[in-house]
């Protein structure tokens, strides 16, 4: 493949990604309208976290990926935050807004981010960018790394949106890069994991002789819960080639992601 090939291959996967970010916005939109406006003070599906906090996270991380996507642009290192405390500091002061602050700036935030991913140069996609985690990824998985946080975070929210609603796309990206997270994970038993509507499967723990467990069911929910977002509803369990009664009690405890 030729450096041009790639840099539009790259174009292209990231074109599509920002079509997915734009689809799950909306959904995203509709549900922050349909809020009372008292319940962007209520709490939200993460700990110490209110409906308002999680709606200021995610208008500071449009502007954040705008920052990397500027890096990639001009091959300067631009930091996606100026500092961890900068970061939190953001969500801090943007979770008391009213409702119609919140709405408005997470739609601004979004048309932010889209309208500076459209100027980028297809070369461009093929920057290293480096996340505030600290490791270096290729500038055409930033519209995906977007939709995740879309996408996870509507179901924090706690208004109605659950892994459920997720594209079936999305759901069947990451339960493999989830289930990679927990391959080696202290503790955990064999499991095999088996995404039916898809096809997938996935081990976690031990990859040596027979699976302990086989958790099986839609990629939905399999998702849901290796991302936390879910407790196991709508998975079944066997042991043994015995299915066992209580699905979410069986289930294997998941260490924290970080």
């Amino acid at each position: 493949m030729t450096e041009t090939t790639a840099a539009r291959t790259a174009a292209r996967s990231a074109a599509d990604d920002l079509r997915r970010v734009t689809e799950s916005t909306e959904l995203l939109l509709r549900t922050v309208a349909e809020l009372a406006p008292e319940a962007v003070f209520e709490p939200s599906a993460l700990p110490g976290w209110t409906r308002g906090h999680v709606l200021a996270h995610l208008s500071r991380n449009a502007d954040s990926l705008v920052n990397l996507l500027e890096s990639a642009r001009t091959g300067l290192d631009i930091p996606q935050y100026a500092s961890t405390e900068a970061r939190e500091q953001g969500i801090r002061d943007g979770a008391a807004r009213p409702l119609d602050e919140q709405l408005a700036d997470l739609r601004h935030s979004h048309e932010r981010f889209l309208a500076v991913a459209a100027e980028l140069p297809a070369k461009a996609w093929h920057a290293q960018l480096r996340h505030r985690a600290g490791y270096l990824f290729p500038a055409h998985q930033l519209p995906f790394k977007r939709l995740a946080e879309v996408e996870y975070h509507h179901v924090d929210l706690a208004a109605g949106h659950t892994p459920a609603h997720w594209p079936e796309s999305f759901a069947t990206a990451e339960f493999p890069r989830l289930a990679e997270l927990f391959r080696t994970a202290e503790g955990l038993p064999s499991a095999l994991l088996v995404a039916e509507d898809v096809e997938l499967r996935e081990h976690l723990g031990p990859a040596v002789g027979e699976p302990g467990l086989t958790v099986e069911g839609p990629v939905r929910a399999l998702t849901g819960w290796l991302s936390g977002r879910s407790d196991g509803d709508g998975l079944q369990v066997h042991r043994g080639g015995e299915q066992l009664a209580d699905a979410r009690s069986a289930l294997p405890r998941l260490p924290a992601m970080g």
